[in-house]
């Protein structure tokens, strides 16, 4: 009994650890996913009727994506930048969004806490990620309402 109630401590650390680790990586992983899927709708001009423009609709493409991590409590993380190619220079106005410019979509500052921080910091886990490509050209050549 005393040898399994000294071992138990380590063992149940080590398991902690690990799913802390392992849910950490899923987190990542399914952040990433998300505005990867979110760029690849934003560069073919989709807008989701009654979403209220493109913008809404890429935010709303990316929390779909997101098994539930990001949703309407945390969507001002998610971030949409148009960049001109040539010049690598932020675009804004209503056709920022026109064909060939970059779209970028990224999530920053989304924290996760551990679930067992012991034996490193308590504090939370910084996630962010970001996709990019470039716009492709919509029929008629006008790009949709952002």
């Amino acid at each position: 009994m005393l040898e399994s109630a000294l071992v138990a401590g380590a063992l149940f650390m080590i398991l902690f650890a690990i799913i802390d680790f392992s849910v950490a990586v899923l987190i990542k992983n399914t952040v990433q996913d998300a505005v990867r899927e979110g760029t690849r709708y934003a560069i073919t001009g989709q807008t989701i009727s009654g979403a209220g423009g493109q913008d809404n609709s890429i935010r709303q493409i990316v929390e779909q994506n997101s098994l539930g991590f990001l949703n309407a409590n945390n969507a001002n993380l998610i971030a949409i930048n148009y960049f001109n190619p040539a010049t690598l220079q932020p675009v804004s106005g209503t056709n920022s969004n026109a064909a060939g410019n970059i779209c970028e979509i990224s999530v920053s500052g989304f924290s996760w806490l551990w679930m067992a921080p012991y034996g490193r910091s308590a504090a939370p886990l910084m996630i962010s990620a970001a996709s990019a490509d470039l716009v492709e050209p919509t029929n008629g050549g006008v790009p949709p309402t952002r």
